[in-house]
């Protein structure tokens, strides 16, 4: 039989109902309402009413609703901390509202009841994320552990989520900080090494737009060629600094209007080994390559550089690349003893050599790489001309 609202009309139960709404209600006298909002589902008016009635007076917020259709809708549009529903209803049973939950709701304690103890039912409530599966008539004590228990599954899950949520907060800005100071900190290092290889050239007619624009020529190799990572980026912090021991080199050679002598020459070819014992003894990364490179980007493929006649694979390979950018570089940068050149000009030299400077002097692979993106060299160079 049905009510005015569509529910049936609970006739079947006059015999126990009130009893064990009695009963409950002495248990519930010793516990303190949490002020949980519950949804009840059932299509049977009387035990919505007496459900909610009961609940209500012990702190709850109570909806109720004999139609899981409408149910659903709720589920989906509020927030609901245990969901109390009827398995055996006409429209859509319990399980199947379970299932729909579920899509919507994964964490929400879902209590299923019945009237008939089926162990197939039992074990598919379970197994489909039923929070627990109690028998009408109800026992007090067990209706309410089971709702006391889904309360704080509930408030259990949210601090566990609230926890998570604070977490991956805290851990955002938290990485956040970092990667701003580790980016603070890298633009100071660079910056210092910037000052610092302008200070050992503040005599010399090579400018900080030499120091910027080495480091950028060095980098676009090394990716070219598809070093690795670590060694793109180290490159383009160390190979800055090739030429820092010119600061321990007399200005009256390193500044001399015109060509060197050969014995002037020799002194200046310690600025290499100068340069190696300024940069010696890091633990850095940068710096240990900041070193290899003062000292060998001199050196040549075919052993006949300074200051060691290292040959070929026994040049560092960040060296083997600072020698061409560096050389490159001198090539466009006029001199007072030379005037510069453009780079189509530079460009010819370094592939087909002009006497002084030979092909067989570089890396093939750097070379190769080289003239692949030559045009890149170009527009680094126009981008910060001295």
């Amino acid at each position: 039989m049905l009510n005015k609202i569509g529910c049936r009309v609970g006739i079947a139960y006059p015999t126990y109902l009130f009893d064990y709404m009695i009963a409950i209600t002495s248990f519930l006298l010793q516990k303190m309402g949490k002020n949980n909002n519950i949804l009840i589902v059932d299509d049977e008016t009387a035990i919505l009413n007496s459900l909610s009635l009961l609940l209500e007076k012990y702190g709850y917020d109570i909806t109720v609703s004999c139609d899981p259709e409408n149910a659903f809708q709720k589920i989906a549009s509020n927030n609901y901390d245990v969901i109390l529903t009827d398995i055996n209803m006409p429209e859509m049973s319990g399980i199947e509202l379970l299932d729909n939950i579920r899509t919507v709701n994964t964490d929400i304690p879902v209590i299923l009841m019945t009237a008939y103890c089926e162990l197939d039912y039992a074990i598919s409530a379970i197994k489909k994320g039923a929070f627990d599966y109690i028998l009408k008539p109800f026992k007090p004590e067990i209706l309410l552990n089971s709702l006391e228990k889904a309360l704080e599954f509930n408030r259990l899950r949210q601090i566990e989520k609230n926890y998570k949520t604070s977490l991956e907060d805290t851990v955002k800005q938290k990485t956040q900080e970092l990667t701003t100071l580790l980016l603070t900190v890298k633009d100071l290092s660079y910056e210092i090494i910037q000052r610092l290889c302008a200070a050992a050239e503040f005599k010399d007619p090579e400018t900080g737009a030499h120091i910027i624009r080495i480091g950028l020529y060095a980098q676009k190799i090394a990716q070219t060629m598809k070093l690795s990572s670590d060694i793109v980026e180290t490159i383009r912090f160390a190979s800055p600094m090739h030429d820092i021991g010119k600061i321990g080199i007399l200005d009256s050679i390193l500044l001399k209007d015109g060509n060197l002598t050969p014995e002037e020459f020799e002194i200046m070819k310690k600025h290499t080994i100068i340069g190696e014992k300024i940069l010696s003894g890091s633990k850095h990364a940068n710096i240990q390559m900041s070193a290899s490179i003062a000292l060998t980007h001199h050196e040549k493929w075919d052993g006949t550089g300074y200051p060691n006649g290292l040959k070929e694979e026994k040049i560092p390979i960040e060296s083997r690349i600072t020698m061409l950018c560096d050389q490159y570089d001198a090539l466009r940068s006029s001199r007072p003893y030379k005037n510069a050149l453009n780079h189509k000009e530079a460009v010819e030299i370094l592939v087909k050599g002009d006497g002084k400077t030979l092909p067989h002097h570089f890396d093939p692979r750097v070379l190769h790489a080289f003239i692949t993106i030559e045009t890149v060299f170009e527009e680094i160079y126009n981008l910060f001309i001295s």
